[in-house]
Order: structure tokens, then C-alpha cells, then sequence
């Protein structure tokens, strides 16, 4: 009896850890998610989808070095069986309906710009640059979260960098405003 005692315990406290965990991470899962995912209800149920994943085994992923590498990685192939699952072509939108009042409109729009240019990448690209420019991660981490080596993350690196910086709608500075000057006018 003392025994299960000792197991219930642990199981609580495994929880209470992972509440806690699942507290101070969710904002920056989601921000990670969204830019994988170029939508703000997909990037939910992708951080969702994660964290049950890793909830199954959280008393051994606790113990890991490095836990936010290890539901990272779990998070993009959760974002890759998206595509292995369904075979559906899916279109990234710019950018996310958004109620929040910006000012001014520039970072709007290219941001808009930014997200369009960033749909348009490859997966992988797209979560390299996600990775290393959006989460900081070093190239020996991009590589360990990806299961991949240094080298493939800096060539996947500089083809998406090479990419957009040719993309048309990130080039024309102009035509990101068009839309907000546009509707000032109005």
C-alpha cells in the first residue's frame, strides 16, 4: 500500500511539472507553431497536438538535457505528419486576421510581407529559418531539434535566406504600403 502511495506521488508531481512547464512555454510554442504553420487556429492544434504528445511521456522527457530541444523536435514532425497525413496542398495566408490595433501601419505590412515570403518557403527551409532566426537557436541546435546535420541546416539556411531575399513582395517596399495607404484614402 505504501507503495502505490509513493507512485501516486510521483504521478503528481510529474503533473504538477508539467503544468508548470506547459504554463511558461505555451506563448513561445504557439509563436513557433504560427510560424511553421501561417495560421494562428493550426499553430493552437499544432502546440496542442505537441504537448499530448509529450504529456504520454513526460515523467522520462522531464529528465532529458535538454527539454525544450526535445518538444521543439517534437513539434516539427508533428507539423510534418500534418502533410504526410492528409496529402492536401495547403496555402499559408500573409497574415492572420488580427483585432489588436497596430500603429503605424508600416510593421503591418511587412510583416504581412514577411509571413507571405516566409509561406512560400519549403518546409524544412521554413523551419530552419523559424528556428535559428525566430527561436535563436545555434546551428547545432537547429540541427539537433531537426535530426539533421550542421551542414544541411546552413545550406537549408542559405537557400530559404537566398529565396527571400528574391522574393518579389519583400523587394518592392512600395507595394507592402500599397494596401494600407490604400485604405487611408478611402
Amino acid at each position: 500500500m505504501g507503495r502505490r502511495t509513493t507512485e501516486q506521488a510521483d504521478v503528481g508531481d510529474a503533473d504538477a511539472d508539467f503544468q508548470d512547464y506547459v504554463a511558461a512555454r505555451w506563448p513561445g510554442l504557439v509563436r513557433t507553431a504560427y510560424l511553421l504553420t501561417g495560421d494562428q487556429f493550426l499553430a493552437e492544434d499544432l502546440a496542442q497536438t505537441t504537448l499530448t504528445s509529450v504529456y504520454a511521456s513526460w515523467r522520462r522527457v522531464r529528465r532529458v538535457e535538454d527539454v525544450d530541444a526535445y518538444v521543439r523536435r517534437v513539434l516539427i514532425n508533428a507539423n510534418a505528419g500534418r502533410f504526410r497525413k492528409r496529402r492536401v496542398v495547403e496555402h499559408l495566408v500573409a497574415a492572420p486576421q488580427d483585432d489588436r490595433a497596430h500603429a503605424p501601419h508600416e510593421p503591418i505590412a511587412q510583416r504581412s510581407a514577411l509571413m507571405a515570403a516566409l509561406s512560400e518557403l519549403p518546409p524544412r527551409q521554413r523551419a530552419v529559418v523559424v528556428l535559428r532566426y525566430w527561436e535563436d537557436l545555434s546551428e547545432q541546435e537547429v540541427a539537433a531539434v531537426l535530426g539533421c546535420s550542421t551542414g544541411t541546416v546552413k545550406s537549408q539556411a542559405s537557400k530559404a535566406l537566398a529565396r527571400l531575399r528574391t522574393n518579389s513582395t519583400l523587394l518592392d517596399r512600395d507595394s507592402m504600403l500599397a494596401p494600407v495607404r490604400r485604405e487611408e484614402t478611402e
